[in-house]
């Protein structure tokens, strides 16, 4: 035994030179379990987007099945249902501060809010007077402000009302409604930093990357430059993880970025993912839409 610990300690060493020369991976493996497989949870839909995972009744992910005109619902225990039809072709979905469900709806036009009493009611459809694009994703701030992107996508050749495609910060309680940036070519998705201080927004049109961008006290944004760029495919949906870590949907799978916007690595995904989310118990499990199925794999690090 004593003649192996030589060779022992040479096949550590060579570990640690090799993490030293790659801690990105080494970080990854922080977040993924490289023995983790990604699972194919439901198939057979049209284009899948907006997850959301709902805690209560035993906790289940709400998306969208936009073509389908359809918000759909998924448990471990019941499987896929039907959540909600006409969704009014229903993009982005989320929980406000009080657990309503707040949806872009891209026929709609609008930000729809779900009660508690199941009575579903317009949020903001307008901006002094015109109608929205097509509302695409949503994220909701430390102060219950609602923050949205509305490209045109959902327009379909029609006229922009607006004039043009831009990101939104609506207050609920006061009713104000504001221009955050209006230089994105296609904004789409959105998410907060764990500390409110940072808003990234992913523009899915020609730039093809996530912009990053500081949040001041009154909720208005600034210094906005280029976090990273996206060079598969193109940057859709994005989440960060409790450690400040942002996920994003890319033609090969889900990029994972620290919070410089230097990659990690890559979950490879069968389908093209257009979204994701956390969500489980312990939101360990990120729930991916991928055009016709929605998939989950199992993480380390807790989303936020």
């Amino acid at each position: 035994m004593k003649r192996m610990l030589p060779h022992l300690s040479c096949f550590l060493a060579c570990l640690a030179a090799v993490a030293a020369q790659n801690p990105a991976a080494d970080e990854f493996a922080r977040c993924v379990d490289p023995a983790a497989e990604v699972r194919k949870l439901a198939g057979d839909m049209k284009f899948t987007e907006g997850p959301v995972w709902v805690p209560r009744d035993g906790g289940y992910l709400v998306f969208s099945d936009i073509p389908a005109d359809e918000l759909k619902r998924w448990s471990e225990k019941d499987g896929l249902a039907t959540f909600r039809k006409p969704s009014r072709n229903t993009n982005g979905n989320i929980l406000d501060r009080d657990g309503r469900l707040i949806s872009c709806e891209h026929s709609g036009r609008r930000l729809s809010i779900l009660e508690a009493d199941g009575t579903l009611r317009t949020l903001v459809d307008k901006f002094e007077g015109r109608a929205f694009n097509s509302p695409n994703d949503v994220a909701i701030a430390a102060d219950g402000a609602v923050y949205f992107t509305d490209p045109d996508y959902g327009l379909r050749g029609a006229e922009s009302e607006i004039g043009g495609n831009w990101v939104f910060r609506f207050d609920p309680q006061t009713r104000n409604l504001r221009v955050l940036v209006k230089d994105f070519d296609k904004p789409n998705g959105i998410a907060f930093s764990p500390d409110g201080r940072r808003l990234y927004i992913t523009d899915a049109g020609k730039p093809k990357h996530i912009r990053v961008f500081n949040v001041d006290a009154g909720g208005g944004i600034s210094n906005g430059r280029v976090f990273c760029t996206i060079d598969k495919g193109t940057p859709d949906g994005i989440r960060c993880d409790v450690d400040g870590r942002v996920w994003s949907s890319a033609g090969d799978g889900v990029r994972i970025y620290d919070d410089s916007g230097k990659l990690l690595g890559t979950i490879p995904v069968p389908e093209s993912p257009a979204n994701l989310c956390f969500g489980g118990a312990e939101r360990k499990t990120l729930f991916i839409t991928a055009r016709t199925s929605l998939y989950a794999i199992e993480v380390r690090v807790k989303g936020l």
